[in-house]
């Protein structure tokens, strides 16, 4: 948006006009109804009965409309996310003890108990699989330098991952095609090697999720940062704008662009797995970002929870998915 002389001039006298009032955070240059704006950034929204005359912002300032945007308090963040955090909210850093680093999504409950627990992603708390439950999880993360020292929780439960993968097959016509394929590999000189695999047709996941139960209650804040409490759910809609809040990248928005999308997701390890009614927003995480709760861009309600991405995209499992998955309420 390129702004002319009279909507810099306006955004000038706003922050002369209201940045000295209570609860006025600041302004900026936005959009309402598609032309610029000047929003006035409040701490929260209160309605004109509780304002004075004075403290009320005028409909337009200097002819260019203005709005109001409650951005909650803004204070210096002392901590990076991958420290360590007492009590941790989330978007930070946390992880099984044998992986690297991933993120704290949220605080959830278990359907009639209110017992808080931690939701985050299978390959971020259950090491794709290869977890035990009652393991250590630890914030940060190893990668982040978390140790035994830093352990806040427990494995508690996780969807387990189907990678649609078997042992090699045991069946007399599958071995006596590996013994005839390799004999005539050898007779040719090719270095070729016939071996065969059995493959799940029906392998299709629809969460990467996990739980983990703390050590200490005190130790969770129901706060994620910059973004604080989750206040339900929603279903998404194509062009909805969402954020999450992640170890890697931060706060980061975008909108959505694909529902009910089937994809598959490289694992490492050559392993790979199919995911079927997907989310898929613009780029809005990077490693280590795995696990961040999604949510929508003006009421907090979750909508899904992120599991993989690329430089150009970001994929989230629906939330209703891991709920059900989970049997948990947030």
């Amino acid at each position: 948006m390129k702004l002319d002389m009279t909507t810099q001039t306006a955004n000038r006298m706003a922050v002369d006009q209201y940045l000295a009032k209570p609860g006025i955070i600041g302004s900026g240059v936005g959009e309402k109804n598609g032309k610029p704006a000047i929003i006035i950034m409040v701490e929260k929204k209160l309605p004109l009965a509780a304002l004075k005359s004075t403290d009320v912002v005028t409909k337009k300032i200097n002819s260019i409309p203005t709005s109001v945007l409650q951005v909650g308090h803004i204070k210096a963040l002392a901590k990076a996310r991958t420290d360590k955090w007492r009590p941790a909210p989330g978007g930070v850093s946390i992880g099984h003890y044998q992986i690297t680093a991933g993120t704290l999504g949220c605080t959830v409950k278990e359907k009639d108990s209110e017992v808080p627990l931690i939701l985050s992603n299978n390959h971020v708390i259950a090491n794709k699989n290869k977890a035990e439950l009652g393991d250590k999880i630890l914030q940060p993360g190893p990668y982040d330098g978390g140790s035994d020292e830093d352990q806040i929780g427990f494995l508690y439960r996780f969807v387990e991952i189907d990678f649609g993968e078997d042992e090699p097959d045991s069946c007399p016509f599958a071995e006596t095609y590996i013994k005839i394929g390799n004999w005539l590999s050898k007779l040719f000189k090719s270095k070729q090697v016939v071996f065969t695999k059995k493959i799940d047709a029906q392998a299709i996941n629809y969460v990467d999720a996990a739980l983990a139960v703390p050590i200490n209650q005190s130790l969770l804040t129901n706060d994620i940062l910059e973004i604080g409490q989750v206040v339900g759910t929603r279903e998404p809609f194509i062009g909805m704008e969402v954020r999450k809040s992640g170890r890697t990248t931060g706060l980061l928005s975008n909108v959505v662009k694909l529902l009910h999308a089937t994809l598959t997701v490289d694992y490492g390890e050559g392993r790979k797995a199919v995911f079927q009614d997907q989310i898929i927003t613009g780029y809005m995480s990077a490693g280590g970002d795995s696990g961040s709760l999604g949510v929508d861009g003006t009421s907090n309600k979750a909508f899904g929870l992120l599991f993989a991405g690329s430089s150009q995209t970001t994929i989230f499992n629906p939330i209703d998915k891991v709920i059900d998955a989970l049997s948990i309420e947030i």
